[in-house]
This record gives structure tokens, sequence and C-alpha cells, in this order.
């Protein structure tokens, strides 16, 4: 594989476990888990409701800079220059 097929398939592999983390977040426990996590309180408010809410912007955000960070690093390691 060449320099730059090795960037990329670096890059959607952070891509994709950026989204996996965000999807298990809101669609697991917004939907699937909620009932569980509703006996939790945070805030006086159900955790269930808060992840629904709350939860999946902040971890969405939170993945923001998480990538930032990452991609970063790998635009150093593969030598990309900041123009």
């Amino acid at each position: 594989m060449n320099k730059n097929q090795t960037y990329w398939s670096e890059n959607i592999n952070l891509i994709i476990r950026c989204l996996s983390v965000w999807f298990i977040v809101s669609y697991g426990c917004s939907i699937i888990f909620v009932e569980y996590l509703n006996v939790i309180r945070l805030g006086g408010y159900k955790l269930g409701f808060w992840f629904a809410q709350q939860g999946s912007i902040y971890t969405f955000v939170v993945l923001i800079f998480y990538y930032v960070y990452k991609i970063d690093k790998i635009d150093q390691r593969y030598g990309a220059s900041d123009e």
C-alpha cells in the first residue's frame, strides 16, 4: 500500500470508530438501554431521558475534538502540512 492509501485507510477507520461510538451512545443509550438507564437520575432527570436529549449531543462534541486530535497525529505521521 502506498502512503496515500495508508493515510486514507487510517482516516476512514478513525471516522468509522467515531461514528460507531456516537451510534452506540445515541441509539443504544437513548432507545435500547433506556429502561435500564432510567433507574439512575442525573440532575433530577432519568439518565435514559438525559442521553436522549443531551448525552448524544455532548458525545458528538467530544468526538469532534477527539477526531481533530487523532487526525492531527495521523497528519503528522504522514507528513501532511498545515498550508
